[in-house]
């Protein structure tokens, strides 16, 4: 009897511990493990463990709880000589450089240098995520580790040692309910690469089947697992789409240009069978020079905005997308000029601190709170909802979503212009309609619309984006 029992507390124990987040049941969003509307908004936060203290990286994790954050997403082998590059506490997160011996301590006593070693500053962070309700998206490395391609490196995995190295940090965090993991780390699993002047393809799909193997070994398929790709139009879905462990696509519009067409991108995901979630894991971050890398960049050329942002986020998420990643070009890096250098030609110095409390990303929990004040899992992206000109391009497209039981529809105008809405893909003889202001999260009401027919709204001057949200006035849904 005492063994029945003590199988079914670690049976228990291993569902309390996986990630508290699922697929919904139409394979579209992503739902908590009680049914309900689960909204990523993350943010990338990859050198955390790496450049932060623990009291800098408390500051980080209480600003970000208080914007609506839920997501952080933080590399345990960093990018930036993550293997030969110590901490903030001068440790090391392997013992010559072999992922199968993780370089840990008797003790964790932050006091005592001899204790506190580079996966107990891990752990302090991660606990301390949870104790603000937030998850720790964790990529187990970066993929400078594992590709041959650019980057740090150096390339230490194969299918064995990532198996044995995932397996053992699973097995470290088998009783967090925080954890989503986040394999590849900004490179493809499948690409051409050059090696002594040849041209050589590479397949590193069985090293990424090696650790979802290993992460599932532990938590079974419970785990949360997804996958963070280059930038581009490759999504995951183009390298690991039918691999079981993968939960959810992901895919990185970047930072190359302003006209990215991420909409299109989570589109082709969903068209996919099996059908998974999808959402822009990267889109481009606030304050980053844009197309820094050609060797043409000037300042006329510039920087993404907070409504580049907004404009690139508010589409992708419209299109279909369970949430979105946020960014900005000083946090990722946890830019601090005295400790490092900035990473690309034309950085401005903002540093980290100050990053913080960039402009776009006080305006993410807007967005989130948004989707979350309408029926969420059936929506759907419907463009017919348009009948003025949709426009075409980064511009000037506007983009609908509705309710598949057409209750209420949103849609985004990337500039302030009138836009002619077909009542007739609302329910209802009455309408209520809003103007949603993305940048303060404010609504304003207007005179309410009767009918079926077509009708011109004109969106406050005030303001170059704005969202107009048509309900069916009979559903007395809440202020947007």
């Amino acid at each position: 009897m005492r063994k029945v029992v003590l199988l079914f507390f670690l049976f228990a124990l291993t569902l309390l511990a996986s990630a508290q987040i699922k697929v919904s049941d139409n394979q579209r969003f992503l739902a908590t493990k009680d049914g309900k509307p689960f909204f990523w908004l993350g943010d990338t936060a990859w050198e955390l463990f790496h450049r932060l203290t623990r009291e800098e990286a408390d500051e980080f994790l209480e600003i970000r709880k208080q914007q609506g954050f839920n997501i952080i997403q933080a590399v345990a082998l960093a990018e930036f000589e993550g293997l030969r590059n110590s901490n903030r506490y001068n440790d090391f997160p392997l013992v010559d450089l072999d992922p199968t011996k993780l370089d840990t301590t008797p003790g964790d006593n932050p006091s005592n240098p001899a204790e506190y070693d580079y996966w107990d500053h891990v752990d302090y962070i991660i606990n301390k995520a949870a104790e603000k309700g937030m998850y720790i998206g964790l990529l187990p490395t970066w993929g400078d580790k594992v590709a041959h391609l650019w980057g740090d490196g150096p390339i230490i995995f194969n299918p064995e040692n990532a198996e044995a190295y995932a397996t053992t940090l699973a097995t470290r965090y088998s009783k967090q309910w925080n954890i989503i993991w986040i394999l590849g780390g900004d490179r493809p699993a499948v690409y051409k690469a050059k090696k002594d002047g040849i041209e050589i393809d590479y397949d590193d799909r069985p090293v990424w089947n090696a650790m979802a193997k290993g992460i599932e070994n532990v938590l079974g398929k419970e785990a949360f697992i997804t996958y963070h790709p280059w930038g581009g139009r490759l999504s995951s879905s183009q390298y690991v789409h039918e691999e079981e462990w993968l939960d959810m696509n992901s895919f990185q519009s970047s930072h190359g240009s302003r006209e990215i067409e991420a909409w299109k991108l989570v589109t082709r995901d969903l068209e996919l069978n099996p059908r998974k979630p999808t959402l822009d894991m990267e889109p481009c971050y606030e304050d980053h020079p844009v197309n820094p890398w050609d060797g043409k960049w000037t300042r006329q050329r510039g920087y993404f905005t907070a409504y580049d942002v907004r404009a690139r986020i508010y589409r992708g998420v419209f299109a279909g997308a369970c949430g979105v990643t946020y960014g900005h070009h000083h946090i990722w890096q946890f830019l601090n000029p005295d400790l490092n250098p900035p990473v690309n030609v034309g950085d401005t110095l903002i540093g980290w601190k100050k990053a913080l409390h960039a402009e776009a990303a006080g305006q993410m929990q807007h967005l989130k709170k948004l989707m979350l004040s309408r029926p969420y899992f059936s929506r759907i992206a419907d463009q017919s909802l348009i009948t003025s000109e949709l426009g075409n391009s980064y511009i000037d497209l506007a983009y609908a979503t509705r309710d598949f039981d057409n209750s209420y529809a949103m849609i985004y105008l990337p500039q302030a212009k009138s836009i002619s809405i077909d009542l007739s893909k609302i329910s209802g003889n009455e309408k209520t309609v809003w103007w949603f202001n993305p940048r303060t999260g404010e609504s304003i009401k207007q005179k309410s619309s009767k009918g079926k027919s077509v009708e011109t709204f004109t969106p406050p001057s005030n303001g170059k984006d704005w969202v107009l949200v048509i309900d069916d006035a009979s559903r007395n849904y809440k202020l947007p």
